[in-house]
């Protein structure tokens, strides 16, 4: 009962308290100025004018911030919160209900707000937005950590002018119209709050502009920007692989659902590397020398393909549950495994076709990817529909133990699933139809500008129908809300190959253990490793699971001698058919332990064979369609 008398009188203040911010706000636009001349001391400084009428005024921070999944708004990081009118101080107080809102009491006879602030850019790798996004070289300014917004307005029906000042010299780039600018002032025009904050900008000393072809009528382009000059470099087959991405999505949906395209791609190692996606451009990052390193270059390749997608899926056609039309009420992330993981799948599949990856690349991919869900003890307990459900503190959890937890599996998972449904329409269809098909006729059509066109399980289970008449709702049921202990290879087998285990790792695999500094042991004793030996993973009931060993740890003895992935895999090699353990010393903390794994199978790494009885659809998935 307390419970429910403690929930009435939440619900009675926040009602009051949402009806005078919508009384003190008035018509007309509100005046945004951000000062970046400080991003290299990691300080934006921020400024709103905001049109009010005497009485009491609740402005919010962004909270729920779109394309993050998560209450991720990086509150803590505002500073020198100051509002003022006339010249005058006017008091605040925050709510101490929801913490992301602050009240004003507007006197009488003042019309307009004054209200200052600073951001404080973090220096620590962090995820997404709430993580750096700045070095002496370069900035991201994302609208939603520098924006106050009045409560319970909806971003659609607010009007902001912005303008901005870069530091001297620097270049920069945005979807966000421009009024005018000069020297290093940028006046932008009339936009929504849902268009600014859906439009970040990217600025730097080191800046290269490289377009990318027109198509339906639309211009597109990528933007670099980086530490160094000779990051920017671009190998031509990579230039040509973005090039090539254009026509080939106009292939798959046959609309665009945007005025110009612009990839913000920033190539720093002292920035997160992600993408966040946008209707008319994506927040790219990468370490700074991922394109021009030749043994890094495939490690990104879907980004760019994965985060285009997205204009389409995610923006354009989005789940109701997140289609929220503010940035303060939760999101219900149910429908993620279409949203992201259909995304997720063409990535992949858009890497192959633009030829960023050669198919051998892809095959690799989707043979680690299939080979790390097959080994997921966490999918014994936790249905792949949950593992949505939960991405606010999944895309937060730590690494460790994750393969006994499971993370956004949402992700890779799916990959798998809609192969599987993708050659099941060709398979049923005589090759006449493909999941191309589907995307076409949901993510198509009208309007030729952004939008947001929500949708629900029906609606997907309705649109694949229309494709091909089948039993989508049963077949969706059984792979993502059940529990299933073992991954969905289906789509790999259906597709003409099978999942098989050898002692050589693929080069994918290679490549991407040198660019992010690891070594994986997942397939044979079980154990994932980062930088220098530190234990990033256990997989549970493996041999080092078994032995008693947990992440956190690090290595640093393997028989004798000191830890280093070659040291590792030559006694994984001696170990196959000999009695004998593998001793691995490990720190922990302040102690020392040794541990003797029981294991004589040598090394074991994915990858895709080749079954001659069964036609290959998988080579048709991922040749190009662009004439």
């Amino acid at each position: 009962m307390r419970y429910s008398l403690n929930r009435s009188f939440v619900s009675v203040l926040f009602a009051s308290f949402a009806i005078a911010g919508r009384a003190s706000a008035q018509n007309g636009p509100i005046h945004l100025a951000v000062d970046a001349t400080d991003a290299s001391r990691k300080i934006l400084h921020a400024r709103i004018t905001i049109p009010v009428k005497p009485g009491p005024l609740a402005l919010r921070y962004p909270k729920w911030i779109p394309g993050e999944h998560g209450p991720n708004g990086p509150l803590a990081n505002l500073t020198g919160l100051s509002v003022t009118a006339a010249g005058k101080v006017i008091p605040w107080r925050r709510d101490d209900i929801d913490l992301f809102a602050i009240r004003v009491d507007v006197p009488e006879g003042v019309t307009t707000l004054d209200v200052s602030y600073d951001y404080l850019i973090p220096g620590d790798m962090g995820p997404y937005a709430e993580g750096p996004a700045a070095t002496s070289e370069l900035a991201v300014l994302n609208w939603n950590l520098v924006v106050l917004y009045p409560a319970e307005a909806r971003s659609d029906d607010l009007t902001y002018i912005a303008k901005l000042k870069t530091p001297p010299g620097w270049k920069w780039a945005t979807s966000l119209p421009v009024a005018s600018s000069s020297e290093n002032v940028i006046e932008f025009k009339p936009a929504t709050l849902t268009t600014l904050v859906d439009s970040p900008l990217s600025m730097g000393k080191h800046f290269r502009a490289i377009p990318l072809g027109t198509s339906l009528g639309r211009d597109h382009e990528v933007d670099l920007v980086a530490d160094s000059d000779a990051a920017l470099n671009l190998p031509e087959y990579v230039i040509a692989g973005y090039k090539q991405l254009v026509p080939e999505t106009a292939a798959v949906f046959g609309a665009r659902h945007y005025r110009q395209y612009r990839f913000l791609l920033t190539m720093s190692d002292h920035l997160g590397s992600f993408g966040v996606e946008h209707h008319e451009s994506s927040d790219d990052r990468i370490p700074e020398r991922m394109l021009i390193d030749p043994a890094q270059t495939k490690s990104f390749a879907i980004l760019l393909p994965h985060e285009f997608f997205h204009s389409w899926n995610g923006k354009f056609r989005r789940p109701a549950g997140l289609a929220t039309g503010d940035y303060h009420t939760p999101m219900k992330g149910e429908l993620l495994w279409v949203y992201e993981g259909l995304t997720d799948y063409y990535g992949g599949v858009l890497a192959a076709r633009t030829g960023l990856f050669a198919p051998q690349d892809y095959r690799d991919y989707l043979a680690a990817l299939a080979a790390q869900m097959d080994n997921t003890a966490g999918r014994k307990w936790r249905p792949l529909a949950d593992t949505a459900v939960s991405a606010p503190f999944l895309y937060l959890a730590p690494g460790e133990w994750r393969a006994a937890r499971r993370g956004t599996d949402f992700y890779p998972e799916m990959d798998l699933i809609w192969l599987e449904a993708d050659t099941l329409i060709r398979q049923k269809t005589n090759g006449a139809k493909s999941l191309d098909d589907f995307c076409r006729a949901f993510h198509g059509g009208e309007p030729p500008v952004p939008a947001v066109k929500p949708y629900t399980l029906d609606d997907v289970i309705a649109g694949l129908n229309v494709v091909l008449p089948y039993d989508w709702r049963g077949f969706l049921n059984e792979r993502i809300y059940k529990v299933q202990p073992r991954a969905p290879l289906g789509g790999i087998e259906a597709s003409g190959w099978k999942l098989v285990y050898t002692d050589q790792p693929n080069e994918l695999t290679k490549e991407q253990e040198t660019a992010r500094k690891s070594a994986d042991f997942a397939f044979s004793l079980g154990i994932s490793l980062g930088d220098v030996g530190a234990v990033a993973d256990i997989v549970p009931e493996s041999p080092c699971a078994k032995a008693g060993m947990s992440p956190g740890q690090k290595l640093i003895g393997v028989n004798g001698r000191k830890y280093s992935s070659d040291i590792l895999r030559e006694a994984l090699k001696a170990a196959k058919g000999s009695a004998a353990p593998i001793e691995l010393i490990v720190e922990d903390g302040e102690y020392f332990h040794t541990y003797r794994i029981d294991y004589h199978e040598g090394e074991r790494y994915p990858h895709l064979e080749r079954v001659p009885a069964v036609q290959d659809l998988l080579s048709e998935v991922i040749k190009p369609r662009a004439k």
